[in-house]
C-alpha cells in the first residue's frame, strides 16, 4: 500500500486536489478487502499504475456493481497500454464476478482521459451528475 498511497498522492497532484488529501498509507492497507478492492500494475519490480473500486448495487438490475474510484499511471509510463491493461482487466473481473456495472466518474476537463475511455466503449451519461455529502 506505501506505493499505491504514493501514486494516490499523484494523482490528487494532478487533477489539483492535493489540499484535499487527509488519510494514510496505514489507513488505506486496514481498510483493503473490507472496503475497497485495489489492483496494481508492475513493471518489473515497480508499481506504475493501480485501479481501486467498490462494490455498489443496481436496484434496478438487481446486481452488484463496482465503483471505480481510481484508475490511475503514472506519467512517465502513459501511452505504454497500462491504462488498457488495467481497465479491460476490471472489465473482465467484473464480468467473472457477476457484476451487473462497472461505473466512474471523470473529471470534464481531463479530455486525454475521456477519449481513452470512449476508445474502451464507455459511454459518458450527459444526464447524471454526482452529488457528495462528506463528513
Amino acid at each position: 500500500m506505501p506505493q499505491v498511497w504514493s501514486l494516490i498522492g499523484e494523482l490528487a497532484a494532478f487533477e489539483r486536489l492535493s489540499h484535499a488529501v487527509t488519510g494514510s498509507a496505514e489507513a488505506l492497507a486496514e481498510h483493503l478487502g473490507k472496503h475497497f478492492y485495489c489492483f496494481v500494475c508492475l513493471e518489473g519490480d515497480e508499481t506504475v499504475g493501480y485501479c481501486l473500486g467498490f462494490n455498489t448495487y443496481s436496484t434496478f438490475r438487481t446486481q452488484p456493481g463496482l465503483w471505480l474510484e481510481d484508475l490511475y499511471v503514472t506519467p512517465s509510463r502513459r501511452g505504454q497500454g497500462h491504462g488498457k491493461a488495467m481497465l479491460q482487466f476490471l472489465i473482465d473481473w467484473c464480468a467473472r464476478e457477476g457484476f451487473g456495472r462497472l461505473e466512474w466518474s471523470v473529471l470534464d476537463w481531463n479530455v486525454g482521459a475521456i477519449g481513452f475511455y470512449e476508445r474502451m466503449g464507455a459511454t459518458l451519461l450527459p444526464d447524471w451528475r454526482i452529488c457528495r455529502v462528506s463528513f
